[in-house]
């Protein structure tokens, strides 16, 4: 088993910062922490994440991800199991990225490409994007075809198929649309939607259609109830996208238990990152940016082996 784990190398194009935990900084520990080995390439680097008054830092072009991606094959060393990509604000950047992945494809017919579409979100029922919006065709057109698992939230997932979702039903429409566009697995990471246990509860939604080996089609669907964390977090969207990685690979065929580890280990670091924030900050005061970072190797335990207290409901 350790062999075969030791092998499993993730090329993983995100963001870097100095302090704190997103992009890289929250995808590689959890990952390499569950046996992988990672190769980060960091698409910024920030002094920290841009919800803070002031930030600074450096952003790699295109030019320069193609520079780095030729050194890697220069020493014949580009060779990878999951390529992992996050938050860009560049088209051409973005652009690059697929002709890697695409490169790296032929090479390794079995590789598998997990993407987060990171465009917008909701805020009070809005929908807005905080990339440009010359970014959209290309996650739609380029992006999107060549990926094998996608993370969208219930915006991005709208924006990429062009379909607004207001039931369970349309959202399973709407992942069938995706499906069809390419990806084999399907997790809309957050909605809107309303489910049994009420307003404080996040619903995410997942889909994964394997082909037999006759030919036929099987398609596995699932809804997650999580209970909603009053704060605000960031961060927590590129540790998704790396544990639902790391236990769609341990689970290749039972996406109900890869969520359920993903969406516990989660909620795990989010408990803990809450309970010491407001520790910190004090009775009646609400927790600043800094003390609301993820208590991420604080979690280690829970990353590695997470205590399932979030069950998905098979559809």
């Amino acid at each position: 088993m350790e062999a075969a784990e030791a092998r499993c190398r993730v090329l993983s194009i995100q963001s870097h910062v100095v302090r704190g935990y997103v992009g890289n900084k929250a995808a590689s520990f959890p990952l390499q922490v569950l046996g992988f080995e990672v190769d980060p390439v960091n698409s910024v680097q920030f002094s920290n994440h841009t919800g803070y008054a002031h930030w600074k830092g450096q952003m790699l072009n295109s030019d320069e991800l193609h520079e780095l991606y030729d050194g890697l094959k220069l020493n014949n060393v580009n060779h990878y199991d999951y390529v992992l990509t996050g938050y860009t604000r560049d088209a051409s950047f973005l652009a690059t990225v697929v002709d890697i992945v695409q490169e790296l494809k032929l090479q390794n017919s079995d590789l598998v490409y997990v993407c987060d579409p990171v465009m917008g979100d909701k805020w009070n029922g809005e929908g807005s994007m905080y990339v440009p919006k010359e970014l959209l065709p290309v996650y739609r057109d380029r992006v999107v075809p060549v990926a094998d698992i996608i993370t969208p939230n219930q915006f991005e997932a709208e924006l990429l198929t062009g379909r607004k979702i207001h039931t369970e039903k349309e959202a399973l429409e709407v992942m069938d649309m995706l499906h069809a566009m390419g990806p084999e697995t399907v997790v809309i990471t957050s909605s809107d939607l309303q489910g049994s246990l009420g307003s404080d509860f996040l619903i995410a939604l997942g889909s994964q259609r394997k082909t037999r080996a006759d030919g036929t089609k099987v398609t596995q669907r699932i809804r997650i109830e999580s209970p909603k964390v009053d704060a605000d977090f960031v961060g927590t969207g590129d540790l998704f996208a790396a544990m639902l990685l790391a236990w769609t690979h341990k689970h290749p065929n039972n996406l109900k238990v890869a969520c359920e580890k993903t969406v516990s280990a989660v909620q795990h670091v989010l408990q803990r990152t809450i309970k010491c924030a407001k520790a910190h900050a004090g009775k009646g005061n609400k927790p600043s940016r800094a003390q609301l970072e993820l208590r991420m190797v604080q979690s280690k335990k829970d990353i590695e082996n997470p205590e399932i207290i979030i069950k998905a409901t098979e559809l």
